[in-house]
Formats: C-alpha cells, structure tokens, sequence
C-alpha cells in the first residue's frame, strides 16, 4: 500500500471515528434529555404524592372528628360509636338523689267535681244497703282539661245625655279593647309562646291552637302578635344589654343561621340571669361594635377563643372543654401522651377548685397554685418537643402559614395560658362556657325546624322575645303571664 493510499485509508477512519463519535454525543444528548424529563416527571410525582398525602391526612382528620372531640354537635356524628363522655361516674345510683325535690301528684282538698260511687248492695249476701250509712270514702282524684270552651267577654260602654246641657257622654273602653272583636291577651300569649318558647312554625302553631281551643288564628294575625311583643320589648331589651354590660362574668357565643336564605350570625351574651341574642350579617367585631355590649364591659368575657372577642380590653377566660375536646382529637388521631396528660391535668385542676371552694375558700393556696403552673408548662414543654415548629424558606402564600393541628392547640395554650387557667385563679369565672353554649343551642333546633327566617324582622323579633323568655325562665317566673302584660303594653322587666 502506497502512502497516499495509507493517507486516504486513515482519514476515512478519521471520518467515520468523528461520525461515530457525533453519534454517540447525540444519543448522550437525547439520553440526558430523557433524564431531565424524567426528573421532571418524579419532581411533580412527589409533589402530587405529598399534596394526596396532605388530602389523606386531612379526610382523616376529618373522619376521625365528631361531638366528643370537637365542636361539632352530637348530630353531625356519620358513624355509630361507644359514646365516650368526658364526665367521670360519680358513684352515684341512677334515678332521683335523696333530697330530690319530686313531682308525685297528691290530693287536692278542694277538687271541682266531686262523683260519689254508692254501695247498693252486699258483695256477699246480695242484701241492700242503700240504707245503710256509709263506714268511709276512699278517694281517688283524675287531673283533666275541662271541656273546650272559649270564653267571651262583652264590653258595653254606656251613652248617656246630660239633662242639664243636653250633651251626650260616652263611657271608655278600657285600652287593650280596641276593635269590635278580637282576641284577648291570654289566648295572643299562648300563640307568641308556641311560635317563640316552642318553636312551632306558624301554620302549625295555628292548628294546634285550633284543636285545643277553637279559633283559627291565621298566619298574618300570628306574625302581628309577635311584632307587636316584639315591640313593646324594645325598652326590656336595652335595660338586659345594660345589666350585662355590668355583669362581673359575661359568656358569649356565636352560630350561624339564615335569614331570607342568606347566612347570618346569631350572638349571645348571657349570664346565669339574663340573655341577650342579636342576629347580624357579620361574625366578628363589627358585630360586636353593633351590639353594643363589649364595648363598655369591664367584666371577665368567657369565651372559646374567637379572636373578635380578644380585641377588647376585658379579662378573658377560654372555655376548657373545648380544649378537652381538641386534646382528646390529639390524643387519638396522633397518638401524642402529652395530650392525654395535659387533659388530665385540667380536669385534676378543675376537681381542685371545686373541693376548695366547698371548703370555704375563694382561691387555691400559693404553693399548690405553683405546682400546678410547673405541671402545665412542663406539659407544654414536651408538646413542643413533640410537635416542633416547622420554618418555610420561602412562604408559599400571604397569610397565617398552616400547622399542625397540634402545633395550633399549643400556640393557643401557650399564648393565652392565663385566660385557658382563670377558672382557677378566679373561682367566680366557671371552667367552661356551658352557660353560652346552652343558651344557644335552641337556636339551632329551630333553624333545623323552620330553616331560614322569611325576613329580616322576623329573626329580630325572635332574638328580642326568646331572650326575654329565656331570662325569665332563668329566674322562675312565669312565661305567660308575663307574655300577657307585654301585650297590653306592660312588660316585666326580669330582676338582675
């Protein structure tokens, strides 16, 4: 082989080393470019497996929540389950406690109707004794209705002319008799009462007062009787938000309800005497500021935490057995023993309260005092180590940066710790806001009955009367009797 022809050769090899080598970088590239895609597509696989494994965890959160260790009412519980109260048993036999003031029916000594039932003759030997006096009467008494019978009450005011000037007088009606017929206070108290104390829809409140007593009443006479109450309350209503606004423990709640089928907010301040409700578009302190309670209270407000409330400058104390609840969800859902101990150690607090105040005292001493405060921040010590705080390089969104459902609860125990504690440094502040909550709760019943309320008016006039029921069923008066006087215009203002 010549040199020209070795040249030639080797730089066809040159040429086909360079073409093999191009190709070789082409499939790197390619597979480089598979890679990336690769890595791309496991990048949005882990994030789509961490955002399906938040969802998860979520719906088990969720799943995992009903009325013993939430907010959520017994009603909202979807599986059937051991009720497991948080009360502890009390010893105690079940049915009526000695000292138990009992409702056993007994004899009257001036019955309406008396039925006497004679002995004609012997049960033995058939001989007649109606002749013969009787040894004794063993009584029995039946408790009924009379028959249904209305009664009606003419009014005659006289007319009379003077024989002196030839004038004629006319006799006055007394004021609550404005028409030719109409119904009296007693029979309009009753209505207002199915309508507002026992939540009757309108139409069957009609019904009932028809079977029981006669007249229809019609829906729009209905809706007349309990704005007319409604508005002779309107002076009952400012006199209960001022005695509130002086009150030394104020509890207070919210819920929502519907109004012409928009949601609204129903509010409540209370005490163990007296209750105040206010339907407003808005749940916060723009409610609050129209209410026009918190704003001149100086008291302890007892509440469940709601950060509206915490904008005003009162004492506060946060109801416990909402944190009982939420340790109980934190104790079964991630199985974390600080929570069981810190449960305990409420209640244990609780208990301690109560035996001293039985025993006379109106505060704990300092010692046992300070025992319980290490006991509380030791608990939250081991919280924190068990739910440390997780920092976010770069924050995803504006806004508060979501945590765990632990980590929450102990920024809550941690940060208003003196409000969660008040029970026990102020033994007038109870430990929970039951009070609240109770009051509140028949709100919920009627939403559930009637749904939303036909008009603005209608929800207004039902807080106005069922707070004023609601404070005189607190104090033991009568409901009807005062529904009457407040339909003639005189309404009974229910004692502080």
């Amino acid at each position: 082989m010549t040199e020209e022809e070795e040249w030639l050769q080797l730089r066809e090899e040159n040429r086909l080393l360079r073409e093999q080598t191009g190709l070789q970088r082409t499939l790197i590239e390619h597979q480089q470019e598979h890679i990336n895609v690769l890595e791309k597509h496991n990048h949005l696989q882990q994030q789509q497996i961490a955002l399906l494994s938040e969802q998860v965890q979520a719906l088990q959160e969720r799943l995992g929540k009903d009325s013993h260790n939430s907010h959520l009412p017994p009603s909202s519980d979807r599986f059937v389950r051991q009720p497991r109260s948080l009360r502890k048993k009390s010893g105690k036999k079940s049915g009526g406690q000695s000292g138990h003031e009992g409702h056993t029916l007994h004899l009257s000594e001036t019955p309406d109707e008396i039925i006497r039932h004679p002995v004609e003759r012997c049960a033995h030997c058939q001989h007649d004794l109606q002749e013969v006096a009787s040894l004794r009467q063993e009584r029995r008494q039946v408790i009924d209705l009379p028959p249904r019978r209305l009664i009606i009450a003419e009014h005659q005011a006289e007319q009379k002319c003077c024989p002196h000037c030839q004038q004629i007088t006319c006799a006055s009606f007394p004021s609550h008799v404005q028409a030719p017929v109409q119904y009296g206070p007693r029979l309009c108290a009753i209505a207002v009462s199915l309508i507002q104390q026992h939540l009757l829809p309108y139409e069957r409140a009609s019904e009932i007062i028809a079977d029981l007593m006669g007249p229809r009443l019609s829906v729009g006479t209905l809706v007349e009787l309990v704005a007319r109450c409604a508005h002779h309350l309107e002076p009952v209503e400012e006199w209960i938000k001022d005695q509130l606004r002086q009150a030394q423990v104020l509890h207070q709640d919210e819920t929502g309800l519907y109004v012409q089928g928009k949601r609204q907010w129903m509010h409540v301040s209370a005490t163990e005497r007296l209750t105040h409700y206010q339907v407003h578009a808005k749940r916060g302190k723009e409610a609050l500021q129209a209410i026009g309670i918190m704003p001149d209270f100086s008291g302890t407000s007892v509440h469940d935490g709601w950060k509206s409330y915490l904008h005003y400058d009162c004492v506060h104390a946060l109801c416990n057995v909402h944190h009982l609840r939420e340790l109980t969800f934190i104790e079964e859902a991630y199985k974390q023993p600080w929570a069981s101990e810190m449960k305990t150690l409420l209640l244990e607090i609780k208990a301690a309260v109560e035996q001293t105040r039985e025993a006379g005292h109106t505060h704990l001493h300092p010692d046992e005092w300070q025992d319980w405060n290490t006991r509380y921040t030791d608990l939250l010590l081991l919280g924190e180590r068990a739910n440390p705080v997780v920092e976010e390089p770069v924050p995803k969104k504006k806004g508060r940066r979501k945590q765990h459902p632990a980590r929450n609860l102990l920024d809550r125990l941690n940060t208003f710790r003196d409000a969660v504690l008040r029970f026990a440094v102020d033994f007038v502040v109870p430990f929970d806001n039951s009070q609240a909550e109770r009051d509140i709760r028949m709100v919920k019943v009627q939403q559930k009955i009637s749904g939303s309320f036909r008009s603005q008016a209608g929800a207004e006039a039902f807080c106005r009367i069922r707070g004023y029921l609601s404070s005189l069923r607190k104090q033991g008066l009568h409901l009807l009797t005062a529904l009457e006087t407040t339909l003639l215009g005189h309404p009974l203002f229910p004692a502080f």
